[in-house]
C-alpha cells in the first residue's frame, strides 16, 4: 500500500474526487496519508479532516524564498513518508529540490490538452480563456509528472472535452473538471500506487 501525499493551496476539488476514488475502490493499493496546505483556511484541509486524513500547513508567505519554502514542504513530504505526491490546486512552483527527492513520483493535473496553453501564467482560468480566445473545438485535461520545467513532464494521461458554442471560461472549467480532471487523476494515482506506469525516454509507458 503506497501513501500518497497530496499538496494544495484553495478548496480542493481534486482532492475529493481523490478521496471519493479511494472510497469507492477506482484508487488500488493506495491511501491518501496526509494533505498538506500552502495557506491557513483552504477549503481543502476541512475535506482532509472530514475524510480522518492528516494535514499540515505550511503557509508560503513565512518563507523569504522559493528555496527555502521547497526545502520544508520537501521535507515534510519525506517525514510523512510519501511515495506518491500530487498537485492538486496547488498553486505554488516549488524548485528543482523536490524533483531530485522524488523523482517521477510526483504528478499533476493540468486543464488543458498539453501542450497547448500551458507553462508559467497558464493556471486556473487563464487556461480557458486562452483556449476560447484562440477558438479551440477541444480542449480537457493532462495528468503529468512533475520536472523543474512548469507543465513539461512526462504525460501520463489526456482526455479531451469539447468546447460548446457560448462557453465562458468558468463554464469550459467546470466541464473539464466533471469530464476530465475529476476522472483522469484518481486514474493515473492507480496506475502508479499499482507500479504500472515506466517512464522510457521521457515518454510514460502503462504497463499491463
Amino acid at each position: 500500500m503506497k501513501n500518497i501525499a497530496v499538496l494544495v493551496s484553495g478548496g480542493g476539488t481534486n482532492l475529493q474526487a481523490l478521496i471519493d476514488a479511494e472510497k469507492s475502490g477506482i484508487i488500488k493499493d493506495g491511501k491518501i496519508t496526509c494533505v498538506i496546505s500552502s495557506k491557513e483556511g483552504a477549503y481543502a484541509l476541512e475535506r482532509a479532516k472530514n475524510n480522518g486524513i492528516a494535514t499540515r500547513v505550511i503557509p508560503r508567505k513565512d518563507y523569504p524564498d522559493a528555496a527555502s519554502y521547497t526545502k520544508a514542504v520537501t521535507d515534510a513530504l519525506i517525514e510523512e513518508k510519501a511515495d506518491l505526491v500530487v498537485y492538486a490546486g496547488f498553486m505554488i512552483i516549488l524548485d528543482e529540490q523536490i524533483v531530485k527527492a522524488f523523482p517521477n513520483r510526483m504528478m499533476n493535473v493540468h486543464p488543458a490538452l498539453i501542450p497547448s496553453f500551458c507553462g508559467e501564467g497558464f493556471y486556473g482560468l487563464h487556461v480557458h480563456e486562452a483556449a476560447l480566445a484562440k477558438g479551440v473545438k477541444l480542449s480537457g485535461a493532462t495528468v503529468h509528472f512533475v520536472t523543474e520545467v512548469c507543465d513539461g513532464g512526462p504525460i501520463i494521461l489526456q482526455k479531451a472535452v469539447p468546447v460548446e458554442d457560448g462557453d465562458t471560461p468558468e463554464t469550459l472549467q467546470k466541464r473539464i473538471m466533471e469530464q476530465a480532471e475529476w476522472k483522469i487523476l484518481p486514474e493515473a494515482v492507480s496506475l502508479f500506487c499499482q507500479d504500472r506506469l515506466e517512464v522510457i525516454d521521457g515518454k510514460v509507458r502503462i504497463k499491463d
